[in-house]
């Protein structure tokens, strides 16, 4: 496993519960689908980079 892989993951687990904390306290929608779509790519990108 590489480093910038590992990396991406950590990213994408991160910003993934930035969206759950932002759901919780009612924050704008558009706001959340943005942090999940970015959550989502770079999950995305770093299990692909395994």
């Amino acid at each position: 496993m590489s480093k910038s892989a590992i990396a991406l993951i950590f990213v994408g687990l991160f910003l993934a519960g930035g969206v759950i904390s932002f759901w919780k306290q009612k924050l704008p929608k558009g706001v959340i689908l943005v942090l999940a779509i970015g959550s989502g790519m770079c999950l995305a990108a770093g299990v692909m980079r395994l």
